[in-house]
């Protein structure tokens, strides 16, 4: 079936691949499918320019398309890891790295090390130094959903 694809179409298939490809990445969340379809079309263009070749059979394609996408997804990482480094939110899914550095006061006095605080609407366990109730409070880490306090 492959090779009859291949044989109809001829060095068209790869770019009709990668345009099929391309155009699932735009339907797609993701960036992944946008360095295959690159693939795809490098190794259309090498058919286009290869085709009369005795040694550039669909064996060699299906291989050379492979490679390829294996070395446009490592280089496609590595641009998209570079570019994503910062973030106007950088605490955006880390709710208690958020509030580190805020104030607040007890509602629950620090007894052995353990109390609670409100900030905005949701109550915080907190660790810290035995406080009473009313002290105020500054959050200087979090660890999952404990915070950790100190006086002010």
């Amino acid at each position: 079936m492959i090779q009859r694809i291949v044989t109809e179409l001829g060095p068209w298939a790869w770019w009709v691949l990668g345009i099929v490809l391309l155009i699932l990445e735009v339907m797609m969340p993701g960036v992944f499918l946008v360095w295959i379809g690159i693939a795809a079309i490098v190794t259309g263009a090498l058919s286009l320019i290869l085709w009369e070749s005795a040694f550039w059979t669909w064996q060699v394609q299906w291989l050379i398309f492979a490679v390829l996408s294996l070395a446009a997804a490592l280089v496609g990482r590595r641009i998209v890891n570079a570019r994503g480094g910062s973030s106007d939110q950088p605490y955006l899914n880390q709710r208690g790295q958020s509030l580190v550095g805020r104030t607040a006061t007890l509602e629950q006095p620090i007894a052995e090390g353990r109390g609670r605080i409100r900030l905005d609407d949701t109550m915080w366990s907190v660790q810290g130094p035995d406080l009473p109730i009313g002290a105020r409070v500054r959050v200087t880490a979090s660890n999952g959903r404990d915070l950790t306090v100190e006086q002010v």
